[in-house]
């Protein structure tokens, strides 16, 4: 049994951030019913160009990620038949979920007074751009802006040397991180309704979400009053540690190193790389030695891993005691042995698609497809108790799709 079946979310949201929240839940077993408007549904569905990827036909991966396992409802909230409908779905949720603006939410009446005087046990969450306080609460946004952008990610990724700064790398990028933080707070809000009976507001932001993400980065920035700036561009990233940083290998790849306390791992890592005199050299013969020269270790170790491929060295390190991974497109992650030996990409109808990073009892979820369009529109409505009769005086009235 998944920990949230017999959980009801109705998700009232459109494009990648909150929508991914209810994907989670999703994969955790809720029942999740995603009111799409009753005429040109999310408008997710017509993205097709994302960067320099262009998807024809459908699957569409630009929906499926953040929409895989829920159920579709056409929905005119506008419509005071449409509205009732939204009232008989919010009395049967657990949760009511949505990415609107507060201007929406009050012009179509599911504000968080509006919903909780319908099922005042319900929990309601809601994902913003910049938080649901403040001079800009009002304010929409996208990750691009409120997550990479103004939550300091950008900047502190971008070297001083760089012609423009450098954006996210993928498409919903600071989405999917705020959705996870929204899902697992309704999940808190779930067990604290269930331990007190009480009900909570839950909010997480792209922005908040962003300065979650940069921390430690911030906290550092505070304490010691500056901007945390990036490694010019090809420089190495640790002015004290050649084994913290990235090399290209002979065939143009690159892999990374990241062992915190050089001089523990030095000799062994001279060992793999056939230099093991490396580790009787008294320039490197203590980790204070090791700092103090590090622009000639970085030196050696870069002539060394450019000598052959990643996949030589891949083989090489498989036994290296310190932390290092190979350098992957996203492509070749897909591919990558321990993501499959974990099951961190799995089969979701036609395509496969990324699971969720949380796994419960060592099982990866079980993900279904994202519905068409409005596809259980009619199934949705049977279950509060609608006949035929009424279902087709909806459509008629064109208060459902």
């Amino acid at each position: 049994m998944r920990p949230l079946e017999g959980i009801r979310v109705l998700e009232v949201a459109m494009y990648g951030f909150v929508p991914s929240a209810g994907a989670v839940l999703a994969d955790w077993g809720a029942d999740v019913i995603k009111v799409e408007h009753a005429v040109t549904g999310d408008p997710q569905r017509g993205l097709r160009q994302t960067g320099t990827f262009k998807i024809e036909g459908d699957p569409n991966p630009n929906v499926e990620h953040s929409n895989r396992g829920k159920r579709s409802l056409g929905l005119d909230m506008a419509n005071p038949e449409g509205k009732e409908v939204l009232h008989d779905l919010i009395r049967k949720a657990d949760v009511f979920l949505t990415s609107f603006l507060p201007a929406g939410r009050r012009k179509l009446g599911f504000d968080v007074d509006d919903v909780r005087a319908v099922n005042p046990k319900i929990i309601y969450a809601r994902g913003s751009a910049l938080g649901p306080r403040g001079p800009e609460s009002e304010k929409g946004g996208y990750d691009f802006t409120a997550f990479w952008a103004r939550a300091g990610i950008s900047a502190s990724l971008t070297p001083p040397d760089s012609q423009g700064l450098i954006g996210p790398p993928v498409p919903a990028f600071g989405d999917t991180i705020s959705g996870t933080n929204l899902a697992g707070g309704i999940a808190a809000a779930l067990f604290k309704r269930e331990r007190t009976g009480e009900p909570s507001v839950v909010d997480v932001s792209l922005l908040g979400s962003g300065v979650w993400a940069m921390g430690h980065g911030i906290a550092l920035s505070l304490r010691l009053d500056k901007p945390f700036v990036a490694a010019a561009q090809g420089g190495h990233a640790s002015p004290t540690n050649p084994l913290s940083g990235t090399y290209a290998t002979a065939d143009d790849y690159h892999l990374t190193l990241t062992m915190l306390q050089p001089a523990k791992f030095w000799a062994d890592f001279c060992r793999h790389i056939d230099r093991p005199e490396l580790a009787d050299d008294p320039r490197f013969a203590t980790a204070e030695l090791i700092a103090e020269n590090t622009e000639q270790a970085v030196k050696i170790v870069r002539e060394v891993i450019a000598g052959r491929t990643l996949a030589e060295w891949s083989r090489q390190f498989a036994s290296l005691a310190g932390p290092w991974a190979p350098v992957q497109d996203s492509r070749q992650v897909a591919d990558d042995a321990q993501v499959r030996a974990n099951e961190y990409v799995v089969r979701a109808g036609e395509l496969e698609l990324a699971a969720n990073p949380v796994q419960f009892d060592v099982s990866a979820p079980q993900l279904g497809p994202a519905p068409e369009f409005a596809a259980q529109t009619e199934e949705i409505l049977l279950e509060l108790g609608l006949d035929w009769d009424r279902i087709i005086a909806l459509k008629a009235a064109g208060a459902v799709t």
